[in-house]
């Protein structure tokens, strides 16, 4: 009886079991291939059929998930959105020209903020008795490759591409009409040109007197690398700055040769092989030999112009441009050097150079040294901002160079390696960083100081290295605007005191004697301008 009821109940399992797969392959089957008899419901063996493809079952998404996805989604889009509107409100707001020379008042308009002006500046207007309050706005090249939008003449907007950050370096196109360049080009001519550099400048050995510098105190000031030995690189450098002269590793080893300064040969100088030389060693043997004008570190002939009242309107046009692309005070621009023109040659170079060098306590600024109230040996032109102007296209070579553009970092002893002269513009512009080719019209500004963070002038950037790549082909024509600023406010300042006094008392005599204003720059300019240093 159990096995009976056993064998029953195993077939009807089997037999519930092939109904339950049969009604599972019946819906896999198209519709054309199914019966709808009753035979399916009947226990019965069922035919093999095909494998049939299966389709994918579509499942339904989370409703939450989705929610979620999409509002993590709407969130970082709104942050970026507020991003880019914080980013473009700060540009606009930090690069919006404004009155840079502020008035008394200008704490008070402002909410009492002083973070433009050196902490010191309210102490130094109580003990000098002259109101402190310039700042120096400084433009943000943002990245390299960033344009931005200027309106420099009525009517017409220029654009400003980054070029480098390091130094901070800007090229406008169209800065100059065509007529405008032919008007610099002939009053440059009409004025006549002079040649950019003496052959070998004299008056080192009263320099080296007046110093009182000892042999072994020169030694170390030229060892870069304190090795106690001099390289060729080190006392290239040396030659360069003092004499002027643009020697290689191979002339270099000439000169040591002819003054017999090297006896083992090595290219190398010890302390007591550099005792032997003179200070002036290296001028005397240079001027017995010749020298030759592509020997020269510049080989150029330039003029300078005046841009004050009375001057061409062109001129004056081109210095309130500059006021307005710099964003800088007017008196600052107006009291800076005269707008120097420069004409290059075939085979005209200029090697790489700063415009200006550090300031230290023992220098002094050239455009403030009779406000400094102290002597001091050497002097520098504190040029703060150099305009460059294309005023010609080159036909060949001509480029403005940078070497050390971007560079990451800065080592002067690395200029010089495995005969590959950075700085050499003869021969290796092709090495360097960044090449501006000469546009007509083009004006190009770099800044050669950092900032100090306080709104005024910090430490030079030595990044603003730059050289005239040589002209293979035609001529080139260029003219500069240089912006000087002492780094020492208070010399600035009290410089800036000074002029405006003279300018008042001269114009009182004027009226005085019933006479117009004085219309050409004073003798004192004049001076100036002629012991500016060459770009």
């Amino acid at each position: 009886m159990q096995s009976s009821w056993s064998k029953r109940y195993s077939e009807q399992q089997t037999s519930d079991k092939l109904m339950v797969h049969h009604h599972i392959r019946s819906k896999m089957i198209e519709p054309q291939d199914c019966d709808d008899s009753d035979e399916h419901d009947e226990a019965v063996p069922l035919p093999t059929l095909p494998p049939m493809p299966r389709e994918r079952v579509p499942l339904q998404k989370s409703n939450v998930c989705s929610r979620s996805y999409f509002m993590v989604v709407m969130v970082f889009f709104h942050v970026y959105i507020i991003n880019v509107i914080a980013l473009l409100l700060y540009v606009h707001y930090n690069n919006s020209p404004g009155d840079v020379l502020a008035s008394p008042n200008r704490d008070e308009a402002s909410g009492g903020s002083n973070h433009h002006k050196p902490p010191e500046f309210n102490q130094q207007q109580s003990d000098s008795g002259f109101q402190q309050d310039m700042y120096l706005p400084r433009l943000e090249g943002i990245r390299v490759g960033h344009v931005q939008k200027l309106s420099l003449v009525p009517g017409n907007v220029h654009e400003m591409r980054t070029l480098s950050l390091k130094p901070l370096l800007f090229e406008i196109p169209g800065f100059l009409s065509e007529e405008e360049c032919r008007v610099v080009v002939q009053l440059a001519q009409l004025k006549g040109l002079m040649e950019s550099q003496v052959m070998v400048p004299e008056g080192q050995e009263e320099l080296t007197e007046q110093l009182n510098l000892s042999p072994e105190e020169i030694f170390n000031l030229l060892d870069l690398n304190q090795d106690g030995q001099l390289q060729l690189q080190e006392i290239l450098t040396h030659s360069r700055v003092r004499d002027g002269i643009w020697l290689t590793p191979e002339n270099l080893k000439e000169i040591y040769a002819g003054l017999k300064a090297d006896p083992d040969g090595n290219g190398l100088l010890s302390l007591e092989e550099f005792r032997r030389l003179g200070s002036d060693a290296f001028q005397r043997f240079l001027q017995q030999r010749g020298v030759k004008s592509s020997q020269l570190v510049r080989n150029s002939r330039h003029t300078w112009l005046y841009q004050g009242q009375g001057a061409h309107q062109v001129l004056r046009d081109l210095k309130k441009r500059v006021a307005r692309l710099t964003r800088l005070p007017s008196a600052l621009v107006d009291l800076s050097e005269p707008l120097q023109v420069v004409r290059y040659e075939q085979g005209g170079h200029y090697h790489a150079h700063h415009d200006s060098g550090p300031v230290y306590p023992e220098t002094a600024c050239t455009h403030t040294r009779l406000a400094a109230n102290t002597s001091t040996p050497f002097e520098t032109s504190c040029r703060y901002i150099t305009v460059l102007f294309y005023l010609n296209s080159v036909e060949g070579g001509g480029e403005t160079a940078f070497p050390v553009a971007d560079n990451r970092t800065y080592e002067e002893v690395s200029l010089i390696q495995n005969n590959v002269d950075l700085m050499d513009t003869r021969k290796n512009c092709d090495r360097s960083n960044l090449r501006v080719k000469p546009t007509k019209g083009t004006a190009v500004f770099w800044y050669n100081y950092l900032s100090d963070g306080q709104g005024w002038v910090g430490e030079q950037d030595e990044y603003s290295l730059h050289g005239g790549c040589v002209v293979t082909r035609g001529t080139k024509w260029v003219a500069n605007n240089w912006i000087n600023i002492d780094p020492d406010y208070q010399r600035q300042a009290r410089y800036q005191q000074l002029v405006s006094q003279q300018g008042e008392e001269d114009e009182e005599e004027d009226e005085e004697e019933g006479e117009q204003p004085q219309s050409q720059p004073s003798p004192e300019q004049l001076q100036t301008a002629d012991s500016h240093q060459e770009l």
